[in-house]
């Protein structure tokens, strides 16, 4: 439909790294943007969450995190994030 939903974070609790507190803000948005609105593509300024995101296997570490985010990815057929 050509909408476009920009949508910040929360104020999210002190992590281990950086990446770790990418990674949750990332489930955040998606789990709230599946109740409310059919969004498939994401954005976000750090590249890491990017390598991440499309390839996990390559970041053992983070695995409990990107298997979260692996999950709210089935929820959106057409899944992409920039």
């Amino acid at each position: 439909m050509g909408k476009i939903q920009l949508t910040g974070t929360r104020n999210i609790r002190r992590r281990e790294t950086t990446l770790h507190s990418e990674l949750e803000a990332l489930s955040w948005a998606m789990e709230s943007l599946l109740q409310h609105f059919d969004c498939q593509r994401f954005g976000t300024d750090c590249k890491y969450l990017i390598a991440m995101v499309n390839d996990p296997q390559a970041w053992p570490n983070f695995s409990t995190e990107l298997e979260v985010i692996q999950i709210h990815k089935m929820c959106f057929p057409d899944f992409k994030i920039s």
